[in-house]
């Protein structure tokens, strides 16, 4: 099961030169891999929330609390998703505002 993991772990803490920037674009952008670890966990947890559907459904869940934990977490990974985007329209239409 992929778990979601803390931003801080995919952000790199400072940038000295510019060849670590563009040592930097090479391993990806982190704004991506973010964005990116946000979209395989709402698949993930859509998966298994509705295999235990199916389980339920079927009759071969034994405990039916398995079904409401799925659904929130996958609940949970749609919101954070969502959050992500929000936040990150806010500051680009922050930066659009910047005169220079």
């Amino acid at each position: 099961m992929n778990t979601i993991q803390p931003l801080w772990s995919e952000m790199p803490m400072s940038v000295t030169s510019k060849t670590d920037v563009l040592a930097n674009e090479d391993k990806g952008n982190p704004f991506t891999d973010i964005f990116q670890s946000a979209i395989d966990a709402v698949k993930t947890t859509d998966a298994e929330k509705t295999q235990m559907e199916y389980l339920m459904a079927t009759g071969q869940l034994d405990n039916p609390s398995l079904l409401t934990i799925a659904s929130t977490k996958a609940q949970l990974s749609v919101d954070l998703m969502v959050q992500l985007r929000n936040k990150s329209m806010e500051a680009y239409n922050e930066l659009m505002r910047i005169n220079l």
